[in-house]
């Protein structure tokens, strides 16, 4: 796994389990990798994992049987769907928009190509 060096490491750990469950790499109840085989895995200190997967609990994302590991909850892609569609509105989307104004471009051009697509369909 290649790191970011803009943002912390647990959180992209977050991101590409994430993915992985929206990517259907692991579907509802199913198990994850435990931290020590996760940490193993992708090169990391187990520390690192455990808080990933502390926040992917706090998250409802996953969640912890006892003696077993971890599994991905049955709401999980719901619950990600959501909080990257937020955070894509509230934070990708205007720094979007204030690229395209400085570069002069107008967003109705996506709608106009978005048009074309569908009509082609």
């Amino acid at each position: 796994m290649n790191f970011d060096s803009d943002k912390p490491i647990y959180l992209q750990i977050c991101d590409s389990l994430c993915e992985g469950i929206l990517s259907g790499q692991w579907a509802s109840d199913a198990r994850i990798p435990s931290v020590r085989e996760y940490a193993a895995l992708i090169g990391v200190n187990p520390n690192t994992v455990m808080r990933s997967y502390e926040k992917l609990t706090g998250d409802g994302v996953i969640y912890n049987r006892r003696g077993l590991g971890y599994f991905v909850s049955a709401d999980a892609r719901k619950v990600i769907l959501e909080e990257q569609r937020r955070e894509f509105i509230q934070v990708e989307m205007p720094q979007i928009l204030r690229r395209m104004k400085l570069l002069g471009l107008d967003p109705s051009i996506f709608v106009s190509e978005s048009n074309k697509e569908n009509n082609n369909n």
